[in-house]
């Protein structure tokens, strides 16, 4: 039997999306350039958030016949000053915005802690406090809108990392007191943002605004092109023709899926907060292998609202919003 891929509904990928705005940071290559594309082609504004802007600019120019637009604004998650640069330049613009996709990542995979400008280690730091501080400071304009999402890409990793189940310390999350390791680095960033979609849900649930985090599947992208590379090259080593069994997409548009439903469906805002997977055998139970949307994340603390409500108050002391 093979392998399931979820798909977005037909209807929904028809959808009219012309007067609509949404930011999707990483929109520049991999999955957050298929989200992007997607987004323009049923009419929507997208503001690529992207770090490379020479590169976002050329993906850009390849949108430009579609039925929407696309503008491009620098930021760098490592960055708080960046990311607060971002949201000044949207709120001058006026855009009313009616969805964010915090789809960036980063693995610092040199092996070796290593600090940002702000003081945080770097993969915690793009994968999580970066995209944290952009969404704290959008919600205000995400409430102007009558249904907006947040979708956080988080990973399957935050559920198995090299056999174990990550664990956050929420007094050293910056790795400094334990010893470095970048698999755990990465896990630990993951399972943050799946505990911050569970706290924002639920903070949210009287609000028009919807959250989720997802496990978009792994796809042949650009993430293989940088540092992280050589991150997912140790992690994939050996893997070769069952790459495809362990839940990577012969496309970026098939690992877009779940992003693109969680931010177009008309279902899924009774499941804010919650848990959106495609398939994967990294998941240890037989059961969770073939994802769900949603589903219950096999981590236990990725479910424990307590507990991710400690996280969110010790991001916000880290941070100083």
């Amino acid at each position: 039997m093979g392998r399931i891929i979820h798909k977005v509904s037909k209807e929904d990928l028809n959808k009219d999306l012309s007067g609509k705005n949404y930011i999707v940071t990483g929109s520049n290559s991999g999955i957050g350039f298929a989200t992007t594309e997607q987004l323009v082609k049923q009419g929507a504004h997208v503001i690529m958030a992207v770090r490379n802007i020479d590169n976002g600019k050329k993906k850009s120019n390849e949108l430009r016949k579609l039925k929407g637009t696309t503008e491009v604004i620098y930021c760098d998650l490592e960055n708080q000053e960046s990311i607060r640069s971002l949201v000044n330049q949207i709120e001058g613009e006026e855009l009313k915005i009616d969805g964010l996709v915090c789809n960036a990542g980063f693995v610092n995979a040199k092996r070796t802690r290593e600090i940002t400008i702000d003081g945080f280690e770097r993969t915690i730091a793009a994968s999580y406090f970066g995209h944290f501080l952009l969404t704290e400071l959008l919600l205000e304009n995400l409430q102007q809108s009558e249904d907006s999402r947040i979708v956080l890409v988080s990973s399957v990793m935050h559920a198995n990392t090299n056999g174990n189940i990550p664990h956050l310390n929420f007094e050293d999350l910056n790795y400094e007191n334990k010893p470095y390791n970048d698999f755990l680095a990465y896990g630990d960033a993951k399972l943050a943002v799946v505990m911050y979609g569970l706290e924002l849900g639920n903070r949210l649930q009287d609000k028009n605004v919807s959250v989720f985090s997802v496990h978009p599947g792994w796809a042949r992208s650009n993430f293989g092109k940088t540092d992280a590379g050589i991150f997912m090259k140790t992690l994939m080593k050996g893997v070769g023709p069952i790459a495809t069994l362990m839940g990577m997409s012969d496309s970026n548009e098939d690992s877009a899926q779940t992003t693109l439903h969680c931010l177009l469906s008309d279902d899924v805002n009774q499941h804010s907060g919650k848990y959106f997977s495609q398939s994967s055998v990294i998941y240890k139970d037989k059961t969770d292998k073939n994802g769900g949307w949603p589903m219950q994340s096999p981590n236990p603390q990725a479910n424990d609202l307590d507990e991710s409500k400690k996280l969110v108050q010790k991001t916000r002391e880290l941070i100083k919003i």
